[in-house]
C-alpha cells in the first residue's frame, strides 16, 4: 500500500466531522463535467442558481468538487503572498505548497482552498463569500482548458453570427462597459467578461469563454439603461455628478446576471474567433475617437491588454504549480493570434462612437 501524501492527510482531516448532503450539483463546460457536494443546502442552491444554465442531471464527473460551509479556518501554515499583477495593490491571495498539491488562502475572507491533481476542497464561510466558491469551480475547468492547449487572456467577449469578437483594455478602460453595450443589440450574446481562451484547431482560431458572470463598477451601470435596476436611482443620479475618473476609479462590485437582464439564451461559449479590440483610450485624452488595425508583431507593447497570469490555481498536465508570476510567452500569444484582424482604440473614451464603429466595420468586416 502506497503512504498517504500530505494532501491526502490534509484532505481527510478537512473533512473530518463534516456531513455531505446527499444530492450533488452537475455542471456541464463544454466536454467537461464539474460535480459539487457541499454540507450546506443554501449553498448547493445559490451554485445551482448561478450555473443553472449548465447544470445537468446526474453523470460521471470529470473533476470532484467539495464546499464545506464553516467558520475561517485557522491553519498553522506559513502561507506566501501571491504576487499582484501590474496596477493591483493589497494582499489577496496567499499559498502554501503541499507534497503533491497547494493549500491557498483568500486573506480578506479567511476562506481557504485545497488545490491538487485528487482533492478540490473549499472550505470557510462559503455562504458569505459564494463568488469565491464560483471562482473555485471555475478555476477547475480553467486548468481543464490550459491542459488542453487554451491559452488563458485578459478579455471580455461577445459572439455575433456564430463568430466571437474578443474585447481587452489597459486597466480602467472599459472592457466590461463596451461589452454590455454591445448587448444592447439582441443578436449579440455573451461570451466572457474578464476570462478568454483561445486555441488553434485545425488552422482555425477558436474562443472559449467561462462560466463567470460579469461582475461590474458604479460606472459601467449608471450610463446604461438595461444595468439601472442594480443600484437605486438616487444613488445612481449622485454617482453621475462625480468627475468621470472619480466615478471610474469606485471599486465596488455588482453581479450582472446576463440571462435575467438581456434575455434567455443569451450566453455562448466555443466561436470562431473574428476580431479582437484592444482599448487604449482615456477619458482625459484631449485627441479624437479613432480605430486602427493593428499587428501585434509590430505593437507588442499592446500584448499587455490581452496577456493573463493562469494563477496560483493552475497545474499544469504533470500537476506543476506556478511559484509566482512568470514571464509570459509572447510568442504564443502572437502564433494564434497571427490570423485575428486586432484593432487598437485610441483617443477620449467614447462608447458611443465605438459601438457604432463596431456595427458597421467590424461586424461586417469592412476593414
Amino acid at each position: 500500500m502506497m503512504p498517504k501524501t500530505e494532501v491526502q492527510d490534509l484532505s481527510v482531516e478537512l473533512k473530518q466531522g463534516i456531513t455531505l448532503l446527499e444530492q450533488s450539483l452537475f455542471v456541464q463546460c463544454s466536454d467537461c463535467i464539474i460535480s459539487v457536494q457541499s454540507n450546506s443546502a443554501p449553498l448547493l442552491d445559490e451554485l445551482q442558481r448561478y450555473f443553472r444554465h449548465l447544470v445537468i442531471q446526474q453523470s460521471k464527473a470529470d473533476i470532484a468538487v467539495i464546499a464545506i460551509e464553516s467558520t475561517a479556518l485557522e491553519l498553522a501554515y506559513s502561507f506566501k503572498d501571491w504576487p499582484r499583477e501590474a496596477g493591483k495593490s493589497g494582499r489577496k491571495d496567499a499559498y502554501y505548497q503541499l507534497e503533491g498539491g497547494r493549500l491557498i488562502q483568500k486573506v480578506r475572507t479567511g476562506m481557504v482552498f485545497l488545490q491538487s491533481e485528487t482533492s478540490r476542497i473549499a472550505i470557510g464561510p462559503c455562504i458569505k463569500n459564494p463568488n469565491q466558491v464560483i471562482n473555485f469551480i471555475n478555476s477547475q475547468y480553467m486548468n481543464w482548458l490550459q491542459q488542453r492547449g487554451w491559452l488563458i487572456c485578459h478579455a471580455a467577449a461577445v459572439a455575433y453570427k456564430n463568430q466571437a469578437y474578443a474585447i481587452a483594455g489597459f486597466s480602467g478602460r472599459g472592457k466590461s462597459t463596451f461589452m454590455l453595450r454591445l448587448m444592447d443589440d439582441e443578436q449579440i450574446d455573451f461570451i466572457s467578461n474578464d476570462r478568454l481562451f483561445i486555441r488553434n484547431t485545425n488552422n482555425a482560431i477558436n474562443a472559449m469563454g467561462i462560466a463567470k458572470l460579469p461582475r461590474i463598477n458604479p460606472g459601467t451601470i449608471v450610463n446604461n439603461p438595461h444595468l439601472h435596476p442594480l443600484i437605486p436611482e438616487q444613488a445612481r443620479v449622485q454617482l453621475l455628478d462625480l468627475p468621470k475618473q472619480e466615478l471610474w476609479d469606485i471599486e465596488d462590485k455588482y453581479d450582472v446576471d446576463i440571462e435575467t437582464i438581456y434575455g434567455q439564451g443569451r450566453i455562448s461559449d466555443n466561436r470562431p474567433l473574428q476580431a479582437f479590440i484592444i482599448l487604449n483610450w482615456q477619458h482625459e485624452c484631449k485627441q479624437a475617437f479613432q480605430v486602427n488595425k493593428v499587428n501585434l508583431h509590430q505593437r507588442r507593447d499592446l500584448l499587455a491588454a490581452i496577456m493573463k497570469s493562469p494563477g496560483p490555481f493552475y497545474q499544469d498536465v504533470q500537476g506543476i504549480f506556478l511559484n509566482g508570476l512568470t514571464e509570459f510567452d509572447e510568442l504564443t500569444y502572437l502564433s494564434i493570434l497571427d490570423p485575428v484582424n486586432t484593432f487598437e482604440v485610441r483617443g477620449k473614451i467614447d462608447f458611443a462612437a465605438l459601438q457604432s464603429f463596431f456595427k458597421k466595420h467590424i461586424m461586417s468586416e469592412v476593414c
